[in-house]
C-alpha cells in the first residue's frame, strides 16, 4: 500500500545484515526507503564472515522456507542450485532415524523439498539478490547503540562508527540482530517494562567437519542422513550428514549434557559409531577430511515475548533470531526468519507503515511462525536433564508422547508421514497432525512393519567405498 508522509517515502533502519536482516530489508522495500546497518565488513563471496559463528555447522530450509524465499527474493533458491546448493525431496532424498529411534520410510508421496548448501553460499546468493535493489542502502561497520525516542515512539537509532557517534531518524527501527541482541536492554532505557523470556537449554554442544565426498557419492544425489538425539534416553546424541556444493559432505555431530563432542578430530568418527544408529560413522570411514573440527555450545532455545508486552511504542520491530534463537539441530531458524518478513510484508499490504498502532500489529503478526517453531523445538527438548527451571508441564507430556506415536504412524504410513512433514516445514500448524491423515493410521492401520536398519539403497551403500 502506498504511504506517503509529507512527500517522502517513508524511511526503515534495519539492524543486521545476517539473513534475517536481508530478509527483512527487501520485505520492506516496497513500502520504503532501507537502510541496513551492519557492524562488520561483509564478505565478496561465498566465505564465512565475523557476526555467524555457527555458519560451519549444517544448516538446511525446510520447504516452508524454500516458499517464503521465493516470495521475498524471486530467483534465490534457483541462484543456489545453479551454484551448487540441490533441492532435496523429503523423504526419497532424506534417510532420518526420529526421535523415537524408528527409521523413516523413503515414501514419495510428498512434494516437501528442503534446500541444501552450505551456510556461506546461501548467505552469498540472498545479499547478492537483495543488495541489489536501489532502495536499500547497505552501511558498514556501523553499530547501533541504542534507540531514539520515547517509550510511546521510537524516532530513530544510535549509530557508531569507529570513534564517533551520531543519530539516525527512522519512522521503522527492525532489529534482526540476532540472539546478541540488546533491544529489551534499549526498551528499559526508554522507560518500559522488561520483556518476558523463557529459556529451555539442553545443553547441547555441536561438532562439524567437512570431509571429501568419499567413493563415487559425489557423482550421485546421495541422500541426506540424518539420525535424531532421542529425549527419553538421556544424553541425547545425533548427526547429520550434508552433501553440499564442492562435492563436499558437511557432517555435524551433537550431544546433550554428559555427551558432548569434542573438538579432538581423533575422536569424530568414534563419537559418530557411538551414535544410537552407527550408519554416520559408518558412512565416514572412508572419507578424507577437510580442515578441523569446529565447535559450538551457545545452542539453547531462548525466546522474548515482545508479542505479549502491554505497552508497545511505534516505530520499532524486532524480528528473526533476536525474537527466538532455536536449537539448530530442527533447523527452523532460516525459515521462521523467511516467514516472519513476509508476514510483515503481508500487514503492510493493507495498511501504512506510519499509521498508529502498526508496529504492534507486525510485531504481534511475526509471532506466528516464532510460535510453531517454538513449540516443537522446547517439546523435545525441555526434556533433557536441566533443561529448564521447571519441569515439564502434564500438557508438555502429553504432547510429547502424540508425538511419538505420531513419528511411529509417519515411519509406516505415507499419509502420516505427509501429515507430520506439512507441520515439521512450517508450512501448517500443529493442528494438522489432528487431521484424519494422521489419526487414522494411527489408531487404525494399515500399518507396515518398522525398518530393521537404515533405508539405503545397496547402491548407495556401494558408492560410499568404490
Amino acid at each position: 500500500m502506498p504511504d506517503p508522509v509529507a512527500g517522502r517515502r517513508p524511511s526503515v533502519v534495519v539492524i543486521g545484515a545476517s539473513a534475517s536482516g536481508l530478509f527483512a530489508a527487501t520485505a520492506l522495500a516496497g513500502f520504503a526507503d532501507v537502510t541496513l546497518l551492519e557492524r562488520d565488513r561483509l564478505p565478496d563471496g561465498p566465505t564465512a564472515r565475523r557476526g555467524v559463528p555457527q555458519s560451519r555447522h549444517a544448516h538446511l530450509v525446510w520447504s516452508g522456507g524454500v516458499r517464503a524465499f521465493d516470495a521475498l527474493v524471486p530467483g534465490v533458491i534457483e541462484d543456489a542450485v545453479a551454484r551448487g546448493g540441490r533441492l532435496v525431496h523429503i523423504m526419497g532424498e532424506l534417510v532420518s532415524r526420529a526421535p523415537n529411534a524408528v527409521w523413516l520410510r523413503r515414501f514419495t508421496a510428498s512434494d516437501h523439498h528442503i534446500l541444501v548448501c552450505s551456510r556461506d553460499l546461501l548467505d552469498h546468493v540472498l545479499r547478492t539478490r537483495v543488495l541489489a535493489d536501489p532502495r536499500i542502502t547497505l552501511r558498514q561497520e556501523t553499530a547501533a547503540v541504542g534507540l531514539s525516542g520515547t517509550a510511546a515512539q521510537v524516532t530513530g537509532v544510535r549509530l557508531r562508527t569507529g570513534d564517533t557517534e551520531t543519530s539516525l531518524d527512522a519512522d521503522l527501527v527492525v532489529d534482526a540482530s540476532g540472539r546478541g541482541s540488546r533491544m529489551p536492554r534499549w526498551l528499559t532505557d526508554l522507560g518500559l517494562p522488561r520483556v518476558p523470556e523463557r529459556e529451555v537449554d539442553a545443553g547441547i554442544a555441536y561438532a562439524t567437519r567437512l570431509f571429501h565426498a568419499p567413493g563415487r557419492t559425489a557423482g550421485l544425489r546421495f541422500p541426506v542422513v540424518n539420525v535424531q538425539a532421542t529425549p527419553a534416553r538421556p544424553p541425547g546424541r545425533g548427526g547429520i550428514i550434508l552433501p553440499v556444493e564442492g562435492d563436499r559432505w558437511i557432517v555435524t555431530l551433537s550431544g546433550t549434557r554428559g555427551g558432548e563432542p569434542t573438538s579432538d578430530p581423533d575422536g569424530f568418527l568414534d563419537f559418530a559409531l557411538g551414535l544410537g544408529d552407527p550408519l554416520i560413522g559408518e558412512l565416514l570411514r572412508n572419507a578424507e577430511p577437510i580442515g578441523d573440527v569446529v565447535t559450538t555450545r551457545s545452542t539453547a532455545n531462548s525466546r522474548r515475548y515482545y508479542e505479549k508486552m502491554k505497552s508497545w511504542p511505534d516505530g520499532v520491530v524486532v524480528l528473526g533470531d533476536a525474537v527466538a534463537g532455536y536449537n539448530p539441530v530442527y533447523g527452523h531458524g532460516l525459515t521462521v526468519a523467511a516467514q516472519g518478513a513476509l508476514a510483515v510484508r503481508t500487514v503492510l499490504d493493507t495498511a501504512p507503515l506510519t499509521a498508529p498502532g502498526i508496529a504492534r500489529r507486525l510485531q504481534r503478526a511475526a509471532a506466528g511462525p516464532v510460535g510453531a517453531a517454538w513449540d516443537l523445538a522446547v517439546g523435545q527438548d525441555v526434556f533433557y536433564p536441566g533443561a529448564a527451571s521447571t519441569p515439564p508441564t502434564a500438557l508438555e507430556k502429553y504432547l510429547a508422547r502424540f508425538l511419538d506415536l505420531a513419528f511411529s504412524a509417519s515411519a509406516r504410513n505415507p499419509r502420516a508421514l505427509a501429515a507430520m512433514l506439512d507441520v515439521m516445514s512450517l508450512e501448517k500448524p500443529a493442528t494438522r497432525l489432528l487431521s484424519p491423515d494422521m489419526l487414522i493410521p494411527m489408531l487404525f492401520g494399515p500399518r507396515k512393519p518398522y525398518l530393521d536398519e537404515a533405508p539405503l539403497t545397496r547402491a548407495e551403500r556401494d558408492s560410499v567405498t568404490s
